[in-house]
């Protein structure tokens, strides 16, 4: 089973381009991200820049509309994640839990939809997707 771990930190949504952890919050996550190595459960992982630096493509009747961030009135946003596989979900919770993070973030856990979750209709849809 495959697993997100979404880092939403507080606060993010209005972050200044460039802005950047300090040295001594990537030790730490560097430790916790070795331990997920270490353990074979760790399928990737990015951080984000702030959504400052980003942009939203939303659609109207078909057509594409482009925003810049920041995006006012946007409560919360990634900071980062991690692809994990694991057993189950109260395995994927484990590792979370183990987390460095601060009082100031959340991890949101969401299992990944795996092609064989889908009714065959939509199975059928999707032929050829493994192959992408």
């Amino acid at each position: 089973m495959r697993f997100m771990l979404l880092m939403i930190p507080k606060g993010y949504e209005s972050a200044s381009p460039g802005t950047m952890p300090d040295a001594e919050a990537v030790e730490a996550m560097m430790k916790y991200n070795q331990s997920l190595k270490e353990a074979g459960v760790l399928l990737s992982l990015e951080g984000l820049h702030p959504p400052s630096a980003g942009a939203r493509v939303t659609f109207s009747r078909g057509k594409p509309m482009v925003r810049y961030g920041p995006f006012p009135g946007v409560k919360e946003t990634l900071g980062g994640f991690w692809m994990i596989q694991v057993n189950s979900r109260e395995e994927a919770i484990e590792w979370a839990t183990r987390c460095p993070a601060s009082d100031n973030e959340i991890i949101e856990i969401r299992q990944v939809q795996e092609l064989t979750d889908f009714p065959a209709d939509v199975q059928a849809a999707a032929a050829g997707l493994t192959d992408l």
